[in-house]
């Protein structure tokens, strides 16, 4: 964990060249637009403890990046610029204010989503067609059932679903 200041010095002196890992935690309220120069480098994101509530449309010019951290942020949509970076597989928006999951949100090679804490109610129905998927964190939400569709989720090897609105277990569970 970084503040902006220690960010910056490190930018200046030439430390984060090449950077594949970057953690800035400092309680922005706007993404740094300097972190466009790892564009092509960065492979893992950690923007947890910020005061973010959206991320920057073009932010699928990180190119190889795999992991994306965002907790503690005040979002209350997973963003739908997630959808379209081919190579993000874990995604972790866990204590935010997250009470929509738009389909488009999803990327295609997600293996890991963490939505852990949030006040979501439901979840796309396009949410199975994630064939990577392994680990779904839905705990401490306002969910009533899950999508049929994650019974595709062969590979799913873990299901965290306690803490929500279900009278009874989905029957998606069942299916897996």
């Amino acid at each position: 964990m970084q503040s902006l200041q220690a960010f910056h010095e490190q930018l200046r002196s030439g430390a984060l060249l090449g950077a594949r890992q970057i953690k800035l935690s400092a309680g922005l309220r706007e993404f740094p637009r300097e972190l466009f120069q790892f564009a092509d480098t960065l492979e893992a994101l950690d923007l947890s403890g910020n005061q973010f509530s959206a991320l920057p449309d073009d932010l699928a010019r990180f190119t190889r990046l795999r992991i994306l951290f965002a907790s503690n942020n005040p979002f209350t949509e997973l963003p739908r610029v997630l959808g379209g970076m081919p190579q993000l597989e874990m995604v972790g928006f866990k204590a935010c204010q997250i009470r929509e999951v738009p389909a488009e949100s999803l990327p295609p090679a997600l293996r890991w989503l963490i939505l852990t804490d949030n006040q979501i109610r439901h979840l796309p129905g396009t949410l199975g067609e994630r064939p990577r998927l392994q680990k779904l964190m839905l705990a401490c939400n306002q969910l009533q059932d899950l999508p049929a569709s994650l019974a595709q989720c062969t590979r799913l090897e873990l299901l965290r679903i306690s803490g929500n609105a279900f009278a009874q277990i989905p029957d998606a569970v069942f299916a897996l």
